[in-house]
């Protein structure tokens, strides 16, 4: 018989569960709703352990059952922390509209309101955190599909979130990542099935594992609270996941992220390493002094452990390598994005390199263009906030433009729809846009686009209709290289190096 243990988000206890563990039970199955310790000092392992107390309790009342754990949002940190300390007693993982943290990962990471940022790193940093009001819940996720009654229950069931619960880093060993899972995805937030199935092929590596068969996907069209909005649906999904059921995702072999031939057959060029940054050189000629540079910036969140690393991977080599085919310096920095926490620090690295890039002998420091990729697209904020004057271009590659469902981490800094200027200060722009883009990506190009247009900002468009995100190694056509080279082309333009 299948087990269910319930652990939801912050502010909730067991009692958000009711109407979920009734209909389980009525199917025949278990249901064991997790009541977490609230008391102000309370922790993340403070929940793990309480998750860990009802798993051995289960072991010891019914050996047999097949015990499924379900996270729903926050929740989820739990209950990894008590399947990696008790993998032998759990069948299955469920993430109800939740995220995949990894060991050393903080819930507050993945909480979509940046003010929530705000209140958790506010001075009062020991005091719990309040909980919301029946208008403050959205700050937390979606609350479509809850009326007014049920988000006035939601309330009158909170209390306040330790808040070292959201704060501590999950300590995982591994001992866990076999089992099987499933994701429950609540698409009023904005993830979708299609989404997580685009960011697989195209996204950071490590979301390659749920490619894995052993994982599997359903979709609620609900908000956040799903035991609330729609609990017999809810229920029925559970028992779904519980039997492995749910949609497969595949991805085509070829499909690896910076593996694969680049799409043009570029000579190589002398390289020279400088720190994070690479210098890829043009042919020298008698005569000529330093040369504009072109630094790119690789996409990301990817894992430190990469290989091939960016900077030494066929796509950013042929881009920079190409670059100097033209007479520019191309160079790559290998900056630390590593996770969606991590964007300040990675625009530190993204500073330091061009640093190093304009004070290189080589390297005419009043023509230098900045060239960003993918999930590194919001680094482009600062740039817009206050470009200097020796930036003559930043260019953009199916790029994200805006912080997705899910990354209210991300904070307001790099929102580039909001950086754009509207007094003529905005750098020209080369933006090159995949025509088969992921809607939820290509929906932050199309707000950046409409926002530049409105700001009457120096923009270039080269659209790649048959392009999906990443088409440089896995889909070579006549029509996408034609896009790259052109690309290339007008940022040495405004380089002053036209070929």
């Amino acid at each position: 018989m299948s087990t269910f243990v319930l652990v939801s988000g912050p502010f909730t206890d067991g009692r958000v569960w009711s109407e979920v563990v009734a209909r389980l039970r009525e199917s025949g199955a278990g249901a064991h709703p997790v009541t977490p310790d609230r008391r102000p000092g309370a922790d993340l392992e403070t929940h793990v352990e309480d998750v860990v107390r009802v798993l051995d309790r289960l072991h010891r009342e019914s050996p047999r059952d097949e015990v499924v754990l379900v996270g729903h949002g926050y929740g989820i940190h739990p209950v990894l922390g008590a399947a990696d300390r008790r993998p032998e007693r759990v069948a299955r993982i469920v993430h109800l509209d939740a995220g995949m943290p990894q060991d050393g990962d903080a819930a507050r990471a993945l909480v979509p309101d940046p003010s929530v940022q705000e209140l958790l790193d506010s001075d009062d940093a020991s005091g719990p955190v309040p909980a919301p009001g029946p208008a403050d819940w959205q700050r937390w996720g979606s609350t479509e599909g809850l009326s007014r009654e049920r988000l006035e229950l939601l309330s009158r069931l909170a209390a306040p979130q330790p808040r070292r619960t959201l704060t501590q880093p999950l300590r995982l060993t591994g001992a866990a990542a076999a089992l099987p899972s499933s994701g429950i995805l609540c698409t009023a937030g904005g993830t979708t099935v299609e989404l997580v199935e685009a960011l697989v092929r195209t996204g950071p590596p490590q979301l390659r594992r749920l490619a894995d068969p052993r994982v599997g996907f359903f979709e609620l069209p609900t908000g956040h609270w799903p035991m609330l909005s729609c609990p017999d649906e809810l229920a029925e999904v559970l028992l779904r996941a519980a039997a492995g059921e749910g949609r497969r995702l595949t991805v085509p072999e070829d499909a690896a992220p910076l593996s694969g031939s680049f799409l043009l057959d570029v000579p190589e060029r002398r390289r020279v390493r400088r720190g994070r940054v690479d210098l890829h050189l043009p042919e020298p000629a008698d005569g000529e002094g330093p040369r504009p540079a072109v630094l790119f910036v690789h996409g990301g969140p990817v894992p430190p452990d990469l290989v091939p690393a960016p900077r030494d991977a066929p796509f950013y080599l042929g881009y920079a390598r190409l670059a100097a085919g033209l007479g520019l310096v191309g160079a790559v920095v290998e900056h630390r994005l590593h996770g969606i926490t991590d964007y300040a620090r990675a625009a530190d690295d993204v500073a330091e390199a061009l640093g190093l890039l304009r004070s290189d002998p080589r390297v005419d420091e009043r023509r230098v263009a900045l060239w960003i990729f993918s999930g590194a697209g919001l680094l482009a904020a600062d740039w817009l906030t206050a470009p200097p004057p020796w930036l003559r271009c930043l260019a953009l590659t199916y790029p994200v433009l805006a912080p997705l469902p899910g990354w209210g981490a991300v904070g307001p800094r790099f929102h580039p729809v909001d950086a754009l200027r509207a007094d003529g200060g905005t750098p020209p722009l080369v933006l090159t846009r995949a025509g088969l883009e992921t809607p939820l990506i290509a929906a932050t190009v199309a707000r950046f686009t409409a926002a530049a247009h409105a700001a009457e900002a120096p923009l270039e468009l080269v659209d790649v209709p048959d392009g999906r995100h990443g088409f440089e190694l896995h889909e070579p056509t006549d029509g996408t290289r034609e896009a790259v080279v052109r690309a290339v082309r007008a940022v040495a333009a405004h380089l002053g190096r036209p070929s």
